[in-house]
C-alpha cells in the first residue's frame, strides 16, 4: 500500500490514551510552566519507549512524566487539543481519547472538571479542523472500586456531552479482571458502553471473562491467538478488537510482526480496528499503523474499506456520528 494513500485516507483511531499521546512539544511547555526545564533530547528519551522494551510494565514508565502536565485544567485542555489536532492533520476522521480522570486530581480538580477540560480541548480541535471526538473514561486497574465507580458516577453526567464509554486499564497481569466485577456492573448501570484491556499480556482467560462481563470491545486481544473457540465468540458476537500493532511489538504482546495476529483474526471474522494506542510513547501515528501491516503483508489497500467500517460500527458515538464517519468515507472516493 502507498504511503501517500494510507496518509490520506479517512482513519478511525478507537485506541488512543492521551497521557501517551502528549507530544514533546506540549510536554516541554508546560514541564517549563511548572518550572521544570527540560531539552527536547531529554524529553524524548523519557516519553518514547524503544523497540526492544522488555515488558508492559516497563513501557508503562513513560508515563510518568505526561502524567504530571494533566493535573490542571490548562495542561488537560492544552493535551486534548494538541492531540485532536494532530490526528487530523493526517486524514483521522474520528478518534476516541481516553484518559482516567481519577489519575488528574493531584491538585484537587473535581472529576467533572477534568472531564470538562479536556472536553474543552477536544472542542477546540473540533472547530479548527472538522475531526470528530468522544471520550472514554478508564477504570483503572491499580484503583480500589470505590474510586473507580465513583469515577463512574461523574463521567455519566457527561453521557452525549463528550463522554461516550469506559475502559479497563493498566497492569492486566497483575491485577485479575475478576476483581472488577463491581465496576461493570456500575458501568451497566449508569449505560456507559465498555471496553476492556483483555490478552495484551497472554492471558486468553481475561478475553473470555471480558466478553461475559458484556463488553462491546476488547482493547489488544493478542493472546486469543490460535484460540478457534474464543475468536468465533467474538465473531459471532461482533466484539471489536482494538489492535495496536507498535505498541503489541513494545510490550512483547508478540515478539516480531511474523506472528502478529492481524490476518488471522481478520479471516476469523472479528471486526477489527488498527489503533495507535500511545502516539507519542509508540512514536507512531494512524499511518504508521496502516503501513506496518502492509509492509508486513497484511493489510492491503482494498482491506482499508473494511477495516474502516469495523471501526465505525463499534464506536460508541451515536448515529448522528456514524453517518457522518460514512458520509467522509463515500465522499472521498465520489467520482
Amino acid at each position: 500500500m502507498n504511503r501517500f494513500i494510507a496518509h490520506n485516507i479517512p482513519k478511525i483511531d478507537l485506541h488512543c490514551h492521551l497521557d501517551g499521546s502528549m507530544s514533546v512539544e506540549l510536554t516541554q511547555r508546560l514541564l517549563k510552566s511548572m518550572g521544570e526545564e527540560y531539552t527536547k533530547e531529554q524529553l524524548k528519551t523519557s516519553l518514547t519507549a524503544p523497540m526492544d522494551c522488555k515488558s508492559l510494565a516497563e513501557y508503562l514508565e513513560r508515563f510518568d512524566l505526561p502524567l504530571r502536565c494533566l493535573q490542571t485544567k490548562k495542561g488537560l485542555s492544552a493535551a486534548a487539543e494538541d492531540l485532536a489536532l494532530s490526528a487530523a492533520k493526517e486524514h483521522v476522521a474520528y478518534i476516541e481519547v481516553r484518559f482516567a480522570p481519577s489519575f488528574s486530581t493531584k491538585q484537587n480538580l473535581s472529576i467533572r472538571e477534568i472531564i470538562e477540560s479536556v472536553e474543552e480541548g477536544l472542542k477546540k480541535a473540533r472547530e479548527k479542523t472538522g475531526i470528530l471526538t468522544g471520550i472514554i473514561v478508564c477504570t483503572m486497574r491499580g484503583l480500589d472500586a470505590e474510586t473507580n465507580v465513583r469515577m463512574l458516577k461523574e463521567a455519566r453526567e457527561f453521557l452525549d456531552a463528550g463522554v461516550v464509554g469506559c475502559d479497563l486499564a493498566g497492569d492486566e497481569k497483575s491485577y485479575p479482571l475478576s476483581n472488577f466485577r463491581e465496576v461493570f456492573a456500575a458501568a451497566k448501570k449508569y449505560e456507559l458502553p465498555f471496553t476492556i484491556h483483555a490478552g495484551e499480556c497472554g492471558d486468553a482467560g481475561n478475553i473470555r471473562e471480558a466478553v461475559e462481563l458484556g463488553t462491546k470491545r476488547i482493547g489488544h486481544g493478542i493472546a486469543m491467538r490460535g484460540n478457534e473457540e474464543l475468536k468465533k465468540l467474538c465473531a459471532d458476537q461482533k466484539i471489536c478488537v482494538e489492535l495496536c500493532p507498535t505498541s503489541n511489538l513494545q510490550t512483547k504482546a508478540v515478539t516480531n510482526m511474523e506472528e502478529y495476529p492481524f490476518r488471522e483474526f481478520y479471516e476469523a471474522g472479528i471486526p477489527i480496528s488498527v489503533n495507535t494506542d500511545n502516539r507519542t510513547v509508540s512514536d507512531t501515528t494512524s499511518t504508521d499503523e496502516l503501513m506496518r501491516l502492509s509492509h508486513a503483508g497484511m493489510l492491503t489497500e482494498a482491506q482499508c474499506e473494511k477495516i474502516y467500517m469495523a471501526s465505525l460500527s463499534s464506536i460508541f458515538a451515536g448515529d448522528d456520528v456514524k453517518q457522518q464517519l460514512w458520509n467522509k468515507w463515500v465522499s472521498m472516493f465520489a467520482v
